[in-house]
């Protein structure tokens, strides 16, 4: 190889060896349109709803999910957020039946079934508020990638910072992605439908 060829060839290597990066790179993040990886959101859980009953991952497969974490003691984001989730539901009508809407806790320590029930009493009767010990929802927080942090307060109490994304799983229990609520009740109810 002579002397000129041999930077060109060099050249040509690195910038080939930098475009196989940035395409592996781009498909690890799902930019890449047809080669998308698949969201890693999700995964299995356990933990008990307002009720007592015991909710798993199992439950959320032959139907649409909408799921929410917040927390009973939160001031505005999570009212606000189940109090939109619950127009959508009444949009629905009946064919709400046919779909999965949870609240989960990201504050395990005060809200206990109980408390739960209590807090959802002011909204839709479809919405299941799921908590559990504290190493069962660190783990769904994990598994659905949920920020949620204790923030101590003056007087001695605390608040939540967390994730504020509806979450839309499918009829197989994988994640969509974030569901719309910024809009009038009756469009996301028909948007919702078409994954009945």
């Amino acid at each position: 190889m002579d002397r000129t060829a041999r930077p060109l060839v060099i050249v040509t290597a690195f910038a080939t060896s930098l475009l196989i990066g940035l395409l592996v790179i781009l498909w690890a993040m799902g930019g890449v349109r047809g080669v998308t990886a698949p969201a890693a959101i999700g995964g299995s859980f356990r933990l008990t709803d307002q009720n007592g009953a015991t909710v798993t991952e199992k439950d959320l497969q032959g139907r649409p999910s909408l799921i929410f974490f917040g927390f009973t003691h939160c001031p505005d984001v999570c009212p606000t957020s189940l109090f939109e989730i619950s127009q959508v539901l009444q949009a629905m009508g009946k064919d709400a039946d046919k779909v999965n809407a949870y609240f989960i806790s990201v504050d395990p320590e005060r809200d206990t079934a109980a408390a739960m029930k209590d807090y959802l009493s002011s909204f839709d009767p479809h919405l299941k508020g799921l908590t559990g010990d504290p190493a069962a929802v660190q783990k769904v927080i994990t598994e659905y990638r949920v920020y949620a942090k204790k923030v101590p307060l003056k007087d001695g109490d605390y608040t939540m910072d967390h994730t504020a994304l509806i979450y839309l799983m499918d009829r197989d229990g994988k994640f969509v992605s974030p569901f719309n609520v910024n809009r009038k009740p009756e469009q996301a109810a028909a948007d919702l439908k078409r994954y009945l």
